[in-house]
């Protein structure tokens, strides 16, 4: 692949993702009297980092090699790396996207946690740690950036107006601190192992060496830490509480984004950091994949709460893309890509949805009891609403048919039928809850009159959102184009790590 020479000035464009928010973040606090110019100037601030990642995206496409910026002008692996191949700014991309939406709906949110001081230096925080965690060249900074992104989380959810709130922050602080402990732990056992934290020199290091006593658990604890991320089944228990108690936002940026941290991880593990154990990794996220989305399905269809509904959703969609890393084939890892994409869309636009629903409410629950025929209020949101929910299920013309019918032709490719048969259950399911909540929310009479709120949460962002799912379902070349590439760069680990050592 031909690669040209990458200017200084552009390599440093790489921290910008991440220093603008943390810089819009500390001026938003300093700005705490003024609100409206607080959160207008936090959309600002995530558009711009938007901005100059897609930028990044264009710089590194037409480079053909990742770039890579050296702080202090330390060679790696000496110094620290931040690395903008195409994964990670396809990653820190679709993260940012859903920040921006998740910051313009608060912006039309009547919740009352939206005004407090910290709510959006708290947004651009978890912007600026999902961005690095996507970019660091470096696992003890991966540890880092996901431990901002942690604490930027719990504090989150915990002055979410809803009461259960601070519980669910709670529970979301010490499971992540489990996994901390686990990434830590295998952080200093690699370390200790092959003497480096670089993940380019790293890889090399593993490769050259792959039967190093310890590495075993290494692989076990950075799995198990990237399993409690993504909330992959069997270690999923904390996210339906905090997803649902929440604000609406927050849990739209959670869904979307913040879920990805692990199927970031799994990628980064199959292909770079443990290409010669990967086989049994895939195979492991097969069945933890299809445990995920049976297990999902059923809870999904099973809940008595609409957020909870998508919250066991994101479990068996989570299930889908592990799937399809584990099968590992370039089609496979493609589909992958696309997937998340699509599931962060979709998923955020329902949470959004349905808060906007549940804010008509004096007390803005999401039992389905509660939302029982409120939705005959809003007409607009029922149509997003099913269009989202078919789009989940994979019904055209939308991004979610798109994935599933590339999921479906890696399954054939990689000759996966029992696979695929359990793969065609779980869409039913989805269709199932789909249209319980559906039904529920907008067709069913209510059951009392309740008095209504006089402003319920704007539209706009969740409106966006479902356009774009639409968009993507009409003309879906410029993303598989891309997510083939970045398939092909992933199955050619070379190219990054010579990007990152100047080989």
């Amino acid at each position: 692949m031909k690669t040209e020479a990458v200017p200084a000035v552009n390599t440093f464009l790489v921290t910008l993702p991440i220093l603008l928010p943390v810089v819009g973040a500390a001026l938003a606090l300093l700005l705490r009297r003024y609100h409206r110019v607080r959160s207008y100037g936090t959309l600002a601030v995530a558009m711009a980092s938007l901005l100059i990642t897609l930028s990044l995206l264009a710089m590194v496409w037409r480079g053909g090699a990742p770039l890579v910026f050296q702080p202090g002008n330390w060679p790696a692996p000496f110094g620290i790396s931040l690395v903008a191949d195409l994964l990670g700014v396809f990653m820190a991309a679709l993260s940012q996207l859903i920040l921006v939406a998740g910051i313009l709906y608060a912006l039309g949110s009547g919740d009352g946690c939206i005004r407090y001081p910290a709510f959006f230096p708290l947004l651009l925080m978890l912007g600026a740690a999902l961005t690095g965690v996507m970019f660091t060249g470096d696992i003890f900074n991966l540890y880092v950036f996901i431990e901002l992104l942690m604490i930027s989380g719990v504090i989150l959810a915990a002055i979410s107006d809803d009461r259960a709130g601070p519980e669910a922050a709670y529970k979301y602080f010490y499971i992540s601190l489990v996994a901390s402990w686990f990434l830590l732990l295998a952080i200093g056992i690699l370390y200790v192992e092959y003497g480096e934290l670089n993940m380019a020199d790293l890889a090399g290091r593993i490769a050259a060496n792959p039967d190093a006593p310890l590495l075993t658990v290494a692989i076990v604890l950075l799995f198990a830490a990237f399993m409690i991320k993504s909330a992959v089944f069997p270690l999923h228990f904390w996210q339906p509480d905090l997803y649902s108690a929440a604000p609406t936002a927050v849990t739209a940026v959670l869904a979307g984004a913040v879920s990805k941290v692990g199927v970031y991880g799994f990628l980064r593990m199959t292909t770079l950091l443990f290409v010669a154990q990967a086989d049994i990794i895939r195979a492991a996220l097969i069945v933890l994949g299809l445990a995920g989305i049976l297990f999902g399905g059923l809870a999904a269809i099973g809940t008595a709460h609409a957020k909870r509904t998508f919250a066991y959703s994101s479990i068996a969609q989570i299930g889908f893309i592990l799937i399809a890393i584990g099968w590992g084939t370039p089609l496979a890892l493609m589909t992958a890509l696309v997937f998340t994409f699509s599931h962060a869309l979709i998923k955020a636009a329902l949470m959004m949805l349905t808060g906007a629903v549940a804010s008509w409410s004096q007390t803005k629950t999401a039992t389905y009891s509660g939302l029982r025929g409120l939705g005959r209020n809003m007409p607009l949101a029922g149509i997003l609403f099913l269009i989202a929910s078919l789009a989940l299920a994979g019904i055209p013309p939308t991004s979610g048919f798109i994935s599933k019918m590339l999921l479906f032709s890696g399954g054939i490719a990689a000759e996966r039928f029992a696979s695929l048969a359990l793969l065609g259950v779980a869409s039913i399911l989805t269709l199932v809850y789909g249209a319980r909540a559906f039904m529920r929310i907008w067709w069913q009479a209510p059951e009392n009159q309740t008095e209504l709120q006089d402003h319920p949460d704007h539209l706009l962002a969740p409106g966006m959102l479902v356009i774009l799912v639409v968009a993507i379902g009409i003309w879906a070349e410029p993303l598989i184009t891309l997510a083939e590439r970045t398939a092909f760069w992933l199955g050619n680990p070379t190219l990054y790590i010579s990007s990152v050592l100047g080989g």
